[in-house]
């Protein structure tokens, strides 16, 4: 997951050109369906690695009244608001040919 972190993908939306994105399968919507598969592995190591983080702060009580605000949980959901969104992340890995894939048609 640390490697997610110190990904160099945008926070907000850009442009990408579509030739660059087609290179390595000379298919666009082969590589848009390859890169939408590692966007959502991605989104769920995020989501895993959130959940287990939020259950530190769980409280177990039955009481409405018992309801407080915990700084730290606010502190670990704004990080994981901050970070890149999984599509940004999983295209910037493709453009830098870090996401192993093949056809199985062709082989």
């Amino acid at each position: 997951m640390s490697e997610l972190r110190n990904s160099e993908a945008p926070i907000s939306t850009i442009t990408y050109d579509r030739n660059e994105l087609d290179v390595p399968t000379d298919n666009i919507y082969e590589a848009i369906s390859i890169v939408a598969k590692r966007a959502n592995q991605i989104n769920g190591d995020i989501k895993k690695e959130l959940i287990e983080k939020l259950e530190e702060f769980a409280t177990y009580t039955d009481s409405l009244e018992e309801i407080f605000e915990n700084k730290e949980q606010i502190e670990v959901s704004k990080f994981y608001e901050r970070l890149p969104k999984p599509h940004a992340i999983a295209i910037e890995e493709w453009l830098n040919d870090k996401i192993y894939y093949r056809n199985t048609e062709k082989e």
